[in-house]
């Protein structure tokens, strides 16, 4: 029990620093990562979904009836800045096809479990978090295929049907079974949240590590260009996230939930429809893996932040605690 608290505390603590020289050893030594096939990519997912379903209740879903404004703000902004960004991205950077198809992917995906820790670091609110991340998780089978249709149909052909089927069976199905083998099998879901946290990061490494040493010389041959946009847009995200939380009045709490949910993406799950409905491309998977590695970095650097700076706003102790 204590060792596996210790353990979970030190992939917490350091993850950001892991999962760099995961991809730093996968980048200059490709051979560490050959033996991780593409093709696990999607099971890898499927199991780190799991883990998030065993994580919700079904009342993780009542803040969209008690606050329906904060939540519906956070879904629209999702699916409207992030893949805004990424579009102007691709054409400021006259980005090649696959590259391009892989940036919009990040874009149109919804937020990851990783933004709820975060969140949880900067002191935020992470309700409202775990809300944002969940149901836009559940719109996302239906508007990233649109919104990717929508950017990227006029340069390429998009099988709308084969991404919605992909997202149902890799994301939404495994979030279920853990929902409903939370709600039956409290006691067996009580052990295996001890281990969750080993278990997601290490199918998020192996995910970075067989994405990177597949395509490190692709990503060598155009490093500067890729890594300057995922950087972009994961920062960009964060700042629109800020400021729209700014501009609708909302407490320090929702504004860097807002920032946070907003500027990091299931890039995992980016990766995984490059892999998958995009398979004759192995470049579209490259910006997901990047991001996958990037925003760990900036999302910790971010809590340190949000926790020694106060923001200045329309707010005040007691709107806090109504809220």
């Amino acid at each position: 029990m204590n060792l596996l608290k210790n353990i979970n505390d030190f992939l917490g603590k350091f993850m950001a620093i892991i999962v760099l020289a995961i991809a730093a050893v996968s980048l200059f030594f490709p051979q560490s990562g050959m033996w991780i096939k593409l093709s696990w990519i999607n099971y890898l997912l499927m199991i780190i979904m799991f883990g998030m379903g065993l994580t919700l209740r079904l009342e993780d879903f009542k803040l969209i009836f008690i606050r329906p404004k904060d939540v519906i703000i956070g879904c629209v902004a999702q699916f409207t800045i992030m893949p805004t960004i990424a579009f102007i991205l691709c054409k400021a950077f006259n980005l090649e096809t696959a590259l391009m198809i892989g940036v919009v992917l990040v874009g149109t995906c919804p937020g990851g479990t990783a933004s709820n820790v975060i969140t949880y670091l900067s002191k935020g609110d992470v309700a409202l978090s775990v809300s944002m991340t969940s149901i836009n998780t559940l719109l996302a089978p239906f508007l990233t295929p649109a919104i990717t249709y929508f950017i990227l149909s006029k340069n390429i052909d998009i099988d709308v049907v084969s991404m919605f089927i992909s997202i149902i069976k890799v994301v939404i199905v495994p979030i279920i079974l853990g929902i409903i083998i939370n709600k039956f099998f409290k006691n067996f879901t009580k052990k295996c949240t001890e281990i969750l946290p080993i278990i997601s990061i290490t199918g998020i490494c192996m995910t970075i590590a067989s994405v990177v040493s597949h395509n490190a010389a692709r990503i060598l041959s155009t490093g500067f260009i890729i890594f300057s946009i995922v950087i972009l847009h994961n920062i960009l995200g964060y700042i629109c996230g800020f400021f729209l939380g700014k501009i609708m009045r909302m407490n320090q709490e929702k504004i860097k939930a807002l920032s946070i949910e907003i500027g990091m993406q299931n890039s995992g799950l980016a990766a995984s429809l490059a892999n998958t409905a995009f398979s004759s491309m192995p470049m579209a998977a490259v910006p997901g893996a990047i991001f996958s590695v990037w925003h760990n970095i900036s999302g910790a650097f971010l809590a340190s932040i949000f926790n020694t700076k106060k923001i200045k706003g329309n707010f005040s102790v007691e709107k806090v605690s109504k809220n």
